[in-house]
């Protein structure tokens, strides 16, 4: 077995395939978790306030998320790429695991994006779509502007991040919904997306309502967890996979209010397209000839740096760049200026020869890269065009120029210091057999420490066989919960039994809260409605705090009391309520989660009826909070 993973990493490493879907994986990356982060800012009251508002415990919080996002939003342009990474997997490990969102507000995909931020930091995140693309390329004394090959990398760093964080994701997935009675009744997608507080705002129910659909689907799940590690990297398989793990996750996206859970899987297609499929986009994206060219001074430094990085930009390639001194005598509308006016301004002709100079020349560029037309149109605006005009004409006017020398015209290849570099291709191609070896047990190891999760969780635990009474067998188990606590903390693995029949078995009614207005009216707060549906932006963490934590089969009162006064005082003082003057009263509803399939369930729990349990007033800071003793029994 290990000679074979060995030559599977020999022949995967020198597949050379373009860098583009490692690329997006990185800005989408960065995009998820910088929503996440702004979210937690919306939210940081109602997350790390003991009391939202009125006891603030961690006042520098704010700050901190700050610079998470920051640290975020680097990555989305892949600005300082190995440290932006590095800086966002502490910020994910800390938050995640050294707050209260560790326990009382699980994201559900925090393990899920810490193990994903792992392997970016090994991954050549930087060498598309990225702000440190250009850097290098700007590092290096003054060179002329040329063409440089599409960034290439190993097909190891497409391969290996879907295997381990997708493949080992879905089979332990999978061995755990054996366990659940509804999925193994081909249900498992059906039941969820009939209880009113796990639904999106978008009414799911011309589908939930075809049994045979929906079963389809559900036992489409199964055999597509289990056999995706084993068959995804297969060429005529990964479409298929592709396509069916896409539809997946972006109805988990839309149909369910757990949104960040379905994007934070879906990035991860972005390495699953086929190679062929980025060269077909491509191909289509870009036109096949320029909309626009755009002549420079090859000897002015300043010039050839800046269209550099007007080329870096040019995604959908709709700009040429021409050297003026060699090609500005091949166009009619360029042959009557003379060497001396040609070099001067910028010019560019688009494809009705139009002549474009100047500030005028940097507008079109705008506009034709499609993407940035908005900031264009922009410079073209009275007042700005003539503030951008004065300003482009103090710098043009006061440029440089140079004589060229053999290193401004030499095409070596740019250095490249970069950790992937030096490991993954240097070293590599230095040691290849040293470099497989050392590889193969690093992934051994992350192999055995997910079979150690897959196996303490799927298995001893659902046979009720963690609590043994043989002491030897105890001190393995303690062991076996030590090495979950150290990989779940740094590698993202931890058991992924979501929404089985432990979690909705006795789910069988839900709790609403609604407050009597200053005129006397009784009025929903925005956070759970009528329906029962959580309310957006009430989705994601603060969904699994109310529907996963305070209202469970068995609801713990406790628990339930502490998250009551939480949602009160933080959506009475988003809202205005002066919450000594206001009472809050507790509703409940039942509602079934069924295992078998019933026709219109979603409707039928919406029109449940709901019945007042209590209420919750606020004293000086203090809530008091009636409950009936025997809410269990409701």
């Amino acid at each position: 077995m290990f000679q074979s993973l060995l030559s599977l990493i020999h022949r995967l490493h020198a597949k050379q395939v373009p860098a583009t879907g490692i690329g997006l994986f990185r800005f989408f990356y960065g995009l998820v978790t910088l929503q996440e982060v702004l979210y937690l800012i919306y939210f940081n009251h109602l997350i790390f306030d003991p009391i939202p508002y009125i006891d603030v415990e961690f006042p520098t919080i704010p700050f901190f998320l700050g610079l998470w996002a920051l640290v975020a939003f680097f990555v989305v342009i892949g600005y300082r790429y190995r440290f932006s990474l590095l800086a966002n997997y502490v910020f994910w490990i800390v938050f995640v695991n050294f707050t209260p969102m560790q326990r009382d507000f699980d994201g559900g995909f925090d393990m899920f994006m810490t193990g994903a931020n792992f392997f970016l930091l090994f991954m050549p995140g930087d060498r598309a779509f990225a702000i440190d693309a250009l850097r290098r390329k700007l590092s290096t004394p003054f060179r002329q502007y040329r063409s440089y090959p599409k960034p290439m990398v190993s097909a190891l760093a497409y391969t290996l991040p879907v295997a381990i964080c997708l493949g080992f994701l879905y089979f332990d997935s999978a061995i755990h919904k054996l366990f659940a009675e509804h999925w193994r009744n081909g249900l498992g997608s059906w039941l969820p997306s009939t209880q009113p507080y796990y639904v999106s705002a978008l009414d799911m129910s011309f589908l939930l309502n075809q049994e045979a659909l929906v079963k389809t689907i559900g036992y489409t799940i199964l055999v597509f967890q289990f056999t995706f590690l084993f068959f995804f990297n297969r060429s005529r398989l990964r479409p298929v996979y592709l396509l069916i793990g896409i539809g997946l996750h972006l109805g988990i996206t839309l149909s369910l209010n757990i949104y960040p859970f379905g994007m934070g899987m879906l990035i991860f297609y972005t390495l699953l397209v086929p190679f062929s499929w980025w060269r077909r986009i491509g191909r289509i994206v870009t036109d096949g000839e320029p909309l626009l060219t755009v002549f420079y001074d090859q000897l002015c430094p300043l010039c050839n740096r800046t269209v550099l990085t007007l080329n870096h930009f040019d995604i959908f390639r709709c700009i040429d760049f021409k050297g003026a001194q060699d090609h500005a005598g091949q166009y009619p509308a360029l042959s009557a200026l003379s060497q001396e006016v040609l070099l001067t301004d910028l010019y560019a002709l688009d494809r009705e020869n139009r002549l474009y100079a100047g500030l005028d020349t940097y507008i079109q560029i705008l506009i034709k890269m499609r993407y940035l037309s908005p900031l264009g149109l922009l410079l073209k605006m009275p007042g700005i065009y003539h503030l951008a005009a004065k300003k482009y004409r103090q710098i043009a006017d006061n440029r440089a120029r140079v004589a060229c020398t053999a290193d401004c015209v030499s095409t070596e290849p740019l250095p490249d210091l970069t950790y992937y570099h030096r490991v993954f291709e240097l070293y590599a191609q230095q040691k290849p057999k040293a470099f497989a070896r050392k590889l193969a047990k690093i992934l051994v190891a992350i192999i055995l420490l997910q079979l150690n999760s897959t196996i303490h969780y799927g298995i001893l635990y659902r046979f009720k066989l963690n609590k043994p009474e043989s002491p030897a067998l105890a001190a393995v188990i303690k062991s076996s919960n030590e090495l979950i606590s150290v990989s779940q903390l740094f590698l993202g693995i931890a058991p992924h039994a979501l929404y089985l029949h432990d979690h909705f078995a006795g789910y069988d009614r839900i709790i609403g809260i609604t407050y009597t207005d200053t005129e006397g009216r009784e009025q929903w707060l925005p956070f759970v409605n009528e329906q029962g549906r959580l309310l957006a932006p009430n989705w994601g963490r603060v969904h699994s705090m109310w529907a996963n934590i305070a209202v469970t089969p068995t609801i713990n009162e406790t628990r339930l009391k502490k998250f009551i006064m939480k949602v009160t005082a933080f959506w009475g003082q988003k809202i205005g309520l002066r919450l000594d003057q206001t009472v809050f009263h507790l509703k409940l509803k039942k509602i079934e989660s069924p295992t078998e399939w019933v026709d219109d369930q979603l409707h039928k729990n919406f029109a449940s009826p709901w019945q007042e349990i209590g209420t919750a007033i606020w004293r000086d800071g203090s809530i008091s909070i009636e409950l009936p003793s025997n809410i269990n029994e409701l």
